[in-house]
């Protein structure tokens, strides 16, 4: 059974990373500015004070504007650094953050490193996905960085995965570990989707 649900997963992913493929550059600007303005609003309605948020890679929906507007504003947003044990630590953004390349050739900050449990304090967590499902399950990149992230917490604040509009989809592949996102923010809107149990 779970041999059928990873196939179906990779041949979802292949699909969606082919599909962010051919989006043109300018498309790319224009999803960002997008998407900063929707985290922007999400931020405030939360009253958040304390966030994480991945830096997303070029053929994600941009995240690089809302962190620094973020940090700006003197919002604590604490970025993702990946680990070959599968747990992630924690460095918060600053005006100067430098930016490298991560495990995976992911951009990551370089700074003091917070270990896996300094999320715990956050208000919002704002996650990478391929795709989500209007139930709320998410469909990762296949190495379950987040899902182990999520599982893990005491008090799961709320969850908001960054998509394209066209990845919020009928229905994603679930496996037993997988984990629910509360919403979806895309370039165009904001969408709760399930209340968030941890």
């Amino acid at each position: 059974m779970p041999d059928r649900i990873e196939q179906a997963k990779r041949a979802l992913r292949a699909d969606l990373r082919e599909r962010r493929q051919t989006i043109s550059a300018h498309a790319r600007e224009v999803a960002e500015a997008g998407v900063t303005e929707q985290l922007d609003a999400l931020v405030a309605r939360l009253g958040a004070r304390s966030i994480s948020c991945f830096l997303s890679t070029p053929t994600e929906p941009g995240t690089h504007a809302f962190v620094r507007a973020a940090v700006d504003r003197g919002i604590r947003v604490l970025l993702p650094i990946t680990r070959e044990d599968g747990l992630l630590d924690w460095s918060v953004a600053t005006a100067d953050t430098e930016i490298t390349e991560g495990l995976f050739g992911v951009p990551e900050p370089v700074g003091d490193v917070l270990g896996p449990i300094a999320v715990n304090d956050v208000d919002l967590l704002i996650i990478p996905a391929a795709a989500v499902d209007h139930q709320g399950m998410r469909l990762g990149w296949g190495r379950g960085y987040f899902d182990k992230t999520l599982g893990s917490m005491e008090k799961c604040p709320p969850v908001y995965a960054v998509i394209f509009d066209t990845e919020l989809i009928d229905d994603v592949p679930r496996d037993v570990h997988d984990q629910p996102v509360t919403g979806v923010v895309t370039p165009t809107r904001t969408l709760p989707l399930v209340a968030h149990t941890s």
